[in-house]
């Protein structure tokens, strides 16, 4: 094998390990609820974001949004599916609050959107959200596991948010990532969740990038896109 070959196969072998990697999607979806569209939503932060990248990365997105709905209510409507079946988006985002349904629907209805998301030609993402007081029935742990069973299952990437929250509290107690509620994310929260969104979509790392909304010190921006980094990449080794 000469050296031209040898480049060609490497590079075949990168696409099909990193698929992400070899196209950068720039059309995203989000379904979810106010997890997602608080602080004027995950979308409108990831748009920035990659704006700021160098070089910048133009990604438009789209959503469908219900307050208190999860994978099952949102289901049962169709604005959802009819988002997804538009074909007019690469990634469709999948959020799950799992404290306002249980272990069961999840997986069943991850099942059937990310059918539909496939059918539809794009790539399924679930975010995994965090978990919060108010309904505490189920820890951080077994939202993380319950993730990573559909993941296994369904063939599919996680936005680990919930374990990047975790990280970031453990090192940042003074930073505070829920809103005076408890239950929803703060600008801080939102903003890390971005950033995990951000890695795990695009496949970048968002270290360095000089977008931080208003009420985001820099210092505190650079942190949290190190702890989302850092996070996704170990949740990718595992």
């Amino acid at each position: 094998m000469n050296h031209l070959q040898a480049l060609v196969m490497a590079s075949a072998v990168a696409v099909a390990l990193f698929p992400a990697a070899a196209q950068t999607p720039t059309r995203v979806l989000f379904v979810g609820n106010s997890l997602t569209y608080w602080n004027d939503g995950l979308f409108s932060h990831l748009e920035r974001l990659a704006a700021r990248a160098q070089p910048p990365i133009a990604v438009t997105t789209g959503r469908s949004v219900v307050p208190g709905a999860f994978l099952k209510s949102l289901w049962a409507r169709p604005e959802a599916r009819q988002a997804i079946g538009a074909k007019a988006h690469d990634v469709v985002v999948l959020q799950e609050d799992l404290p306002e349904t249980n272990v069961e629907d999840f997986r069943e209805h991850a099942r059937l959107f990310v059918a539909e998301v496939r059918k539809a030609g794009a790539r399924p993402v679930l975010l995994m959200a965090w978990a919060y007081e108010r309904l505490g029935w189920i820890t951080m742990d077994e939202i993380a596991r319950a993730h990573r069973a559909a993941a296994t299952e369904l063939k599919v990437d996680v936005a680990p948010v919930g374990l990047a929250w975790r990280r970031a509290t453990q090192r940042r107690p003074d930073l505070t990532l829920l809103a005076p509620d408890g239950e929803h994310p703060s600008i801080h929260g939102t903003y890390l969740a971005t950033a995990v969104v951000y890695a795990t979509v695009l496949a970048k790392n968002p270290t360095g990038i000089s977008y931080a909304p208003a009420g985001v010190a820099a210092e505190d921006a650079q942190f949290l896109q190190n702890v989302a980094w850092e996070t996704v990449q170990e949740y990718r080794k595992n």
